[in-house]
């Protein structure tokens, strides 16, 4: 009887029958999608390598003669054993697609171990000959153009999961706060791939205690007790444990009874979810297995895109930059006497301390100033903003309205010490305010803009910028940092509202 009054609790809110019914179809089209596409990919690659060796004359040396037959039909041969290996990498396992670098890496890698193969047969086999630039230039288009297709399709599938597809239904194990957290951060992620269906107590449960039970209106779906139930009837295909909201003899209980679905994915949760948002590793040391936190949020491919994006933008721009912190600093000279230049002390990836650049916008006696006005420090002191603030001097509420007092921060960026794209900077006695948070906020670099600024800026409350920041680092991705740049940015700036 708990069974069917919670399912129609379910039902009740709104059914999800029809959601996933074509899960498995979405998915083996988008198979047949990356087969056709890499095979197509393939085939431009080898055929442009040809084209740019023996049309255009790109060549290492001249001493091998073309011949369209032999290139055409190594290609032939070439092809499945490219697509041989992508699946050995499991490049066609949906485990690996949609989610983080690591379909890039194998594509990479695959596309890698192809040639190599191509040079050891050539070695091999002395009869074998074909020209040594051609191999080069195969793998360099392989690899860029399969990346290439399967960047587009991955957006193309990210677009559809609003639609219910490529998305795996699944349920959380626990109703604590770290269970709550994961709900929370697997609803806002687009790119999880999850539809959280609802949650699972960790007790269990009589009918009246799960009767319109919601919790972040997700439905309490029922006790530990009728787990394999729910999942059946559900149609869930991964369950989500918060290890924190169960004992020791529940979590095995709870695997053992797993055990018996095969079908269904068993994941773990760190247990420190709420504090840590950097990811986990997990090694084995004389069979033993040990999760190893990470100290940053971003993997070395993410960083590698971030400095180059932050340097591609900063350079190209510093023509017209220079010019224009020329006729700041005269201005800034001529308005009030003091330096051109404020610095600021404060926290960097790590909890590293620097001194982040600014123009200087207020008058040198500031604090002489402020104390004439206990009200205002008062704010000051609450908010960390002033939205009228006798401090600053009249070219001071320029730079700031216009968002350019903090453009002197570029050389923060060149040196290492931020990025264009970021959480806001905080001061050593300011981290107090993030509480636990301040641990996922050390592990970025601070941004010369983010979500925060683009969302409302100074208007925002100061729970309402730790949400934002938070956000941010929980979501990275190079694209929320284009996003952000391009199309956020510059119209806030142009608007000027919330700067002050």
């Amino acid at each position: 009887m708990m069974l069917n009054t919670k399912f129609a609790t379910v039902d009740s809110l709104g059914s999800t029958s029809g959601l996933f019914t074509s899960q498995v179809f979405s998915r083996r089209i988008y198979r047949v999608a990356l087969l056709v596409s890499d095979t197509t990919m393939l085939l431009l690659a080898f055929a442009l390598a040809y084209w740019l060796r023996f049309t255009v004359g790109l060549a290492l040396s001249t001493d091998v003669t073309p011949s369209l037959d032999v290139y055409v039909r190594v290609t032939l041969m070439l092809v499945p054993v490219w697509l041989i290996l992508f699946t050995l990498l499991r490049l066609y396992d949906f485990q690996y697609l949609l989610g983080g670098t690591t379909e890039y890496v194998r594509v990479l890698n695959g596309c890698t171990t192809g040639m190599m193969l191509v040079v050891i047969f050539s070695f091999l086999v002395p009869e074998f000959v074909i020209s040594r630039g051609w191999p080069i230039m195969s793998w360099i288009f392989s690899s860029l153009l399969i990346c290439t297709n399967r960047l587009i399709l991955r957006r193309l599938a990210y677009a559809a999961r609003s639609k219910g597809w490529f998305v795996t239904p699944a349920m959380i194990v626990g109703t604590n706060s770290e269970a709550i957290s994961l709900a929370m951060q697997l609803r806002e992620s687009s790119n999880s791939g999850l539809y959280v269906l609802g949650f699972i107590e960790e007790h269990s449960l009589k009918d009246s205690e799960f009767t319109q039970s919601t919790l972040m209106g997700l439905p309490i779906l029922g006790g530990l007790d009728s787990l394999p139930e729910v999942l059946e009837h559900m149609g869930a295909e991964e369950v989500i444990i918060a290890t924190t909201a169960l004992t020791r003899s529940q979590l095995i209980e709870t695997a053992q009874a797993l055990t018996a679905i095969p079908q269904v994915k068993m994941s773990l949760s760190s247990g420190l979810y709420e504090i840590f948002t950097t990811g986990m590793q997990v090694t084995s040391k004389g069979s033993v297995p040990l999760m190893n936190l990470n100290r940053l949020r971003l993997d070395p491919i993410e960083v590698a895109l971030k400095t180059v994006l932050d340097y591609t933008f900063i350079l190209s721009g510093m023509l017209v930059l220079l010019p224009i912190f020329s006729i700041i600093a005269l201005l800034i000279k001529l308005d009030s006497p003091g330096p051109v230049f404020h610095r600021r002390r404060v926290l960097g990836i790590g909890g590293k301390e620097f001194d982040a650049f600014k123009f200087r916008t207020m008058v040198v006696n500031g604090n002489e100033v402020l104390e004439q006005h206990p009200e205002l420090l008062a704010e000051l002191q609450a908010t960390h903003k002033l939205k009228n603030d006798p401090r600053i001097t009249r070219v001071g509420q320029w730079l700031r309205r216009a968002s350019i007092d903090e453009l002197p921060q570029v050389l923060n960026i060149l040196l290492g010490q931020m990025s264009l794209v970021g959480p806001r900077m905080i001061s050593p006695a300011e981290a107090v305010m993030y509480g636990q948070m301040k641990h996922n906020l050390l592990t970025v670099k601070p941004g010369l803009t983010g979500l925060w600024q683009v969302s409302g800026r100074s208007d925002l409350s100061y729970d309402e910028r730790v949400r934002l920041d938070m956000q941010y680092i929980r979501n990275y991705s190079i694209w929320l940092d284009l996003q952000i740049l391009i199309f956020q940015t510059l119209p806030v700036v142009l608007k000027g509202s919330g700067a002050y």
